[in-house]
């Protein structure tokens, strides 16, 4: 039941993130690699209004679901933005900082996750 919930969360927020045109999202299903969550999705903006328009999207579209975020971080600088849903957490970068962290080779051992397998 959890998978089937934070695979919604993803869904939507795959969907908010779009919808504000984040550049280049990932999925990763960490399930077998993490107690953390079940999914990391990566996206980045291009400026720190964007990431910060891309965070205000994703709060407000999974907040209308019902899903509250636990926890934002960076909102301020906006150069990461971490915002953690318990079952998923949504990074959102400017472009220099996601090079700079390089989540997807950090976290390779999760399982990357086609946004067509969420459907």
């Amino acid at each position: 039941m959890e998978q089937i919930n934070s695979k919604n969360m993803v869904k939507l927020a795959v969907s908010a993130l779009e919808e504000k045109k984040a550049e280049d999202i990932k999925i990763i299903d960490i399930t077998e690699v993490s107690v953390l969550a079940d999914y990391f999705i990566i996206a980045s903006g291009t400026n720190k209004n964007q990431v910060q328009a891309l965070v205000d999207n994703v709060e407000e579209t999974l907040g209308r679901a019902g899903y509250e975020a636990k926890q934002i971080e960076g909102y301020q600088t906006a150069n990461w933005i971490l915002m953690d849903f318990r079952d998923i957490i949504v990074h959102i970068f400017d472009s220099e900082n996601r090079l700079f962290y390089d989540l997807e080779r950090i976290w390779r051992d999760g399982k990357l996750i086609d946004p067509s397998e969420l459907a």
